[in-house]
Parts: C-alpha cells; sequence; structure tokens
C-alpha cells in the first residue's frame, strides 16, 4: 500500500473515532426496531436490512455491542401486519424502522412516543403519515422515493419504448397503495398529452393480476404501469413473467423488476433509503427529535432496459433511448 493511501485510511479512521466513541460513552445497549413487508428469507430483504445495520456500525452502532436490532417481518402475508406492530411497539424500541406506507402509519397510530424512521414511502403527507415535511411534527420522519407526477414520467418512457400503445393500465393493490387515486389522476393527465387512455387494474390478491393483465393483452394496443406498492414488490416475479407470457409491454419502478426480465424500469435505488435512514436513527439515538428532521426526497433516478425482453415483444428500442438508459441489459 503506498504511502498517500496509508494517511488517506489513517484519517478516515481518525475521523470516525469521535463518533464510535460517543456511540460507546455511556455503555448502554440501545434498541431499535425493524417492520419489514417481506419474509425473513427474502434475499432482497436481507440485503436492505445489511445495508441498515452497516449504516448504523459506520456511526459507530454495533450489534452485540452497544446496539440490539429487533427486525419483525410481516411477509409473505401481509395481512397479519397489525400483530407484528403490536409486538413491535411492546419492545419498546427507543426508534423504529420501516418502509413503504402502511408499515409507518400502522406504527404511528400505535405509538405517538417511539420515533418512526420510514424509507421508500410514496407522499408522506397526502397519506396523513407527516403533516409537514419540512418540519414533520409528532414523532414521524423519514425517507420518500415519489411524489405522483411519476405517472406521467412511467407513462413517456412506455410509450417512447412501444409508440403504438393506445392504452395503459394501472396496477396496484387498494389495501397496500392507499394513495394510487392520485397516481391515477396524475396519469390521466398525462395521458391526455400522449395520445394514452388510462385504465386501472386494481387487485386485492396475487390470483387477480393474471386477469387484469389478460385484459390489456386483449386489447391488442394495451400496456402496464406498475405501480410503486409493497404488493407489486412482493409479486414482481410473477407480474413480469405474466407480462412476458401475454406479451404486454410493462414499466416498473423498481430495478429488480427489469433484472428479472421486465421490459424497462424507472425509478431510485430502493436499498440507497435505508443507508440514509440510517443516518436519521442515529440522530435521534443521540437526542435529535424526529419533528425536527425534515423528511427527504429521493434524488437519484435510473432507467433500466432489458433489451431481451423488448427484442421478444417485438420492440425495436432506439438508439436515443438506450442512449438515455443509466443501465442496458442485454
Amino acid at each position: 500500500m503506498k504511502r498517500r493511501d496509508v494517511l488517506t485510511l489513517l484519517g478516515a479512521t481518525a475521523a470516525a473515532w469521535p463518533r464510535i466513541a460517543r456511540a460507546q460513552q455511556d455503555g448502554r445497549v440501545r434498541r431499535v426496531g425493524v417492520l419489514m413487508p417481506y419474509a425473513d428469507t427474502d434475499p432482497e430483504q436481507q440485503a436492505r436490512i445489511q445495508i441498515f445495520r452497516q449504516g448504523l456500525a459506520d456511526h459507530g452502532w454495533v450489534e452485540g455491542r452497544n446496539l440490539r436490532l429487533d427486525v419483525r417481518s410481516a411477509g409473505p402475508d401481509i395481512t397479519g401486519y397489525q400483530s407484528h406492530v403490536r409486538e413491535l411497539v411492546a419492545l419498546a424500541p427507543e426508534v423504529s424502522l420501516s418502509p413503504n406506507t402502511i408499515f409507518p402509519q400502522a406504527l404511528r397510530d400505535a405509538t405517538r412516543t417511539i420515533p418512526i424512521v420510514f424509507v421508500n414511502l410514496t407522499d408522506p403527507v397526502a397519506t396523513g403519515v407527516v403533516s409537514n415535511l419540512a418540519r414533520p411534527e409528532a414523532n414521524v420522519t423519514g425517507f420518500m422515493l415519489y411524489e405522483y407526477s411519476m405517472a406521467g414520467k412511467w407513462l413517456s418512457l412506455l410509450k417512447d419504448m412501444a409508440p403504438r400503445l393506445a392504452w395503459v393500465a394501472l396496477l396496484f393493490n387498494p389495501d397496500t397503495a392507499p394513495y394510487a387515486p392520485s397516481y391515477v389522476q396524475a396519469a390521466q393527465e398525462a395521458g391526455g398529452r400522449l395520445a394514452l387512455k388510462i385504465a386501472t387494474a386494481s387487485v386485492h390478491d396475487p390470483a387477480a393480476i393474471e386477469p387484469a393483465i389478460v385484459t390489456m393483452a386483449g386489447s391488442g394496443d394495451g400496456g402496464l404501469l406498475v405501480l410503486p406498492d409493497v404488493f407489486n414488490t412482493l409479486n414482481s416475479a410473477a407480474t413480469v413473467a405474466l407480462a412476458a407470457k401475454y406479451r404486454v409491454p410493462a414499466i416498473y419502478p423498481n430495478r429488480f423488476s427489469a433484472v428479472e426480465g421486465g421490459l424497462m424500469s424507472y425509478g431510485t435505488e430502493l436499498k440507497r433509503g435505508y443507508r440514509d435512514a440510517a443516518t436519521y436513527v442515529d440522530r435521534i439515538l443521540r437526542g435529535a427529535k424526529p419533528a425536527d428532521l425534515p423528511v427527504q426526497f429521493a434524488t437519484k433516478f435510473e432507467l433500466v432496459i432489458n433489451l431481451k425482453t423488448a427484442k421478444a415483444l417485438g420492440l425495436d428500442v432506439s438508439q436515443q433511448l438506450q442512449f438515455l438508459a443509466d443501465e442496458v441489459i442485454e
């Protein structure tokens, strides 16, 4: 290792010492609760928790030394999540972390004293999770993903990919995506500009996904916009397979859907939110109040195109669209 590299490493380590020392100075073990929507064995969930765990360690909070993580998983059947909420609140963690919308909502309804940090949430003001983005008030703050105008961006990209589209259905579960009507309204406004008619594919269980996609396939010129929704995340692989089976062009909000074989995705990296959340949890453990920590919005979005899927659908992906993509899967 070069002398310059050694000095850089020593400098970075020294900079971290004050944070670690402050985290360990009183000898207490701090308790952090985590409520997740997926199964314990889900690789994606395990990766996100590990990123959160590493983020805390970077701030001096290390499991087995001065930190205890209490993780509760609602999946794969998320309908029973209320029991996990009650269990987690009963443990009285000093701060809790939870993604999506319905889980932070449930935690907030169960406690007004335990600080809650959310990640990957859609419009927390419209859904009533917080009252103000700059000063969230109460005991909840965190990091949001999207606001409703994203529907127009998704539709525009899908239309660029498949110019012959005349219809696009928005796929969501109203039980897990109570904010969906606002996306539908934004999509309808954008649809007028893009010469697209907007339909809704409102489904309450996985068995309803296939009939919804069949309906769009039957029109001959239909496409699918998969909304950001924990239900859609849990059923991403099945949705991707069905869209391919019935030859329906679809756009997704998450990169992993394109990696699984989805035509295209546009959104932010979900794991990034867990790194960011660790900074807020650290600040709260050191005495900050959620009301003083503004809700932050994702700033980096990535377009991923699956050329293999496009070819299977008979779509000719323009060079311009490929140039705009952050990642092209061949």
